[in-house]
């Protein structure tokens, strides 16, 4: 006699089928498993987790590919030895019901289960387990940077010791506009920190120290970062509870990477990572198990294919208080050759049109560009910093045509050679070209 029984089985399995829409993607499937004569049963559809390949769909170029999904997963499908930098923002596990201010609001600082705390056994594991994996995939002159507070970031830096990193620097990032705290009880908590890392104890890293230096006036940058927390100009397409700045990844991005080299986040969040990296010519791989994050990284990625969006996020995020500037100077023909020669240029001190008003971003000023009624631009670098106060008389005698100010600011550059600039600025101030206007150096040298 034959018996035909029935078997309930809990069966969980990947796969992955190309299709139109994810209702014939999922009848796909069944078709799959009626061939094996396997009967999935009609009555209950919610065992099906059926989404978006984004690393298909998303980037014919592969310069931004979000795979959805657990990272100590999805981390295996990602090829060894083969990232430059990697950019971590774990769980805090601070989802303990606490409060906080947001928009003048008091609200609780829950993000959601995934940031909920465990035992201290669960949370040095789960660390353990995502550091060991991600070391694997860094090429040996790879760097890791991981944000964390007080939360997490001791367990972190255990865990890098472990598993043979080499820590390189402890950032602080000092936000300049935190919430209050409201308990009244603590400082109020206004940085976070960013551990950075390499692959190796002795094998050496890349860092673009000049990079650096130039975002930040012409001195060696330290480890005290002060940058704004999330703008709204960063919110249009959506947000996420922990999601962070982009001006926070773009000076992490331009420290450890060169154009076109290939950064990894394991949590993704909303994609800030990749929109940043995008932006500055990296290509990107994350990973995300949300699926509305995945989709809100994806409505970010298609807002910067747009020109304009692009160019306006790129001059957000470029903004910096600290970095090198330029004096753009107009100078007539004659006074100009004989500046080359003397590597002398000077500006009326005073209050009236054209004289030197000293304001914000002098202090940084690096470099002077020439011109003469904004044509014939020519970038310098100044031989010091600061300037010297002459008489009109001192200019008269090295031969200058000055006009009738008795004082004139004067600053020496190295006339000897001109450095070349790649923007495009216009130096064209309605009918005032001899305003003297201070600039970014980033507005005459990309920085990539």
């Amino acid at each position: 006699m034959k018996y035909q029984v029935t078997i309930t089985e809990i069966l969980s399995r990947k796969i992955s089928v190309e299709a139109p829409t994810a209702e014939i993607a999922e009848e796909q499937i069944r078709g799959l498993y009626r061939d094996e004569e396997i009967v999935l049963d009609y009555s209950d559809l919610s065992f099906f987790d059926v989404y978006t390949d984004v690393s298909e769909k998303n980037s014919a170029n592969s310069d931004f590919t979000i795979l959805q999904g657990d990272c100590m997963e999805r981390l295996y499908e990602v090829e060894d030895n083969s990232i430059d930098t990697i950019f971590a923002d774990p769980p805090y596990f601070l989802s303990n019901g606490g409060i906080s201010v947001h928009s003048g609001k008091q609200v609780c600082v829950n993000k959601g289960d995934w940031d909920k705390g465990g035992t201290p056994e669960y949370i040095y594991n789960f660390n353990h387990k995502w550091l060991s994996l991600c070391r694997s995939k860094l090429k040996d002159n790879g760097t890791i940077w991981i944000s964390g507070t007080h939360h997490n970031i001791h367990v972190v830096m255990r865990c890098l010791q472990e598993l043979g990193y080499k820590v390189l620097n402890t950032i602080t990032w000092q936000k300049t506009d935190p919430p209050p705290n409201l308990s009244c009880k603590y400082f109020n908590f206004s940085t976070e920190l960013v551990i950075w890392a390499r692959k190796h104890e002795k094998k050496t890293h890349k860092f673009n120290y000049e990079t650096m230096k130039q975002l930040n006036g012409g001195s060696q940058m330290t480890d005290v970062w002060r940058v704004p927390a999330v703008g709204l100009w960063e919110k249009q397409q959506g947000k996420h509870p922990t999601q962070k700045p982009l001006r926070l990844l773009y000076r992490i991005i331009l420290a450890s990477t060169n154009e076109g080299d290939t950064i990894l986040d394991p949590f993704s969040g909303s994609g800030t990572t990749g929109i940043a990296a995008n932006l500055l010519g990296r290509k990107y791989i994350g990973i995300e198990q949300e699926t509305d994050f995945v989709q809100l990284s994806l409505r970010r990625k298609e807002a910067i294919e747009d020109e304009n969006t692009r160019k306006k996020l790129c001059d957000k995020m470029r903004e910096n208080s600290q970095e090198t500037t330029v004096l753009a100077n107009h100078m007539r023909e004659k006074d100009r050759q004989l500046a080359m020669q003397t590597g002398i240029t000077y500006m009326r001190a005073g209050d009236s049109k054209g004289s030197l008003l000293v304001k914000q971003g002098f202090e940084r000023l690096g470099y002077i560009c020439l011109h003469t009624n904004g044509n014939n631009p020519e970038l310098y670098k100044l031989a010091k910093k600061g300037f010297q106060i002459w008489t009109a008389e001192e200019l008269r005698m090295k031969g200058f045509s000055v006009e009738n100010a008795p004082y004139y600011a004067v600053m020496r550059f190295d006339a000897t050679k001109a450095i070349p600039f790649d923007q495009s600025i216009n130096l064209h101030k309605r009918n005032y070209t001899t305003v003297a206007q201070i600039y970014p150096l980033s507005n005459f040298i990309e920085i990539k």
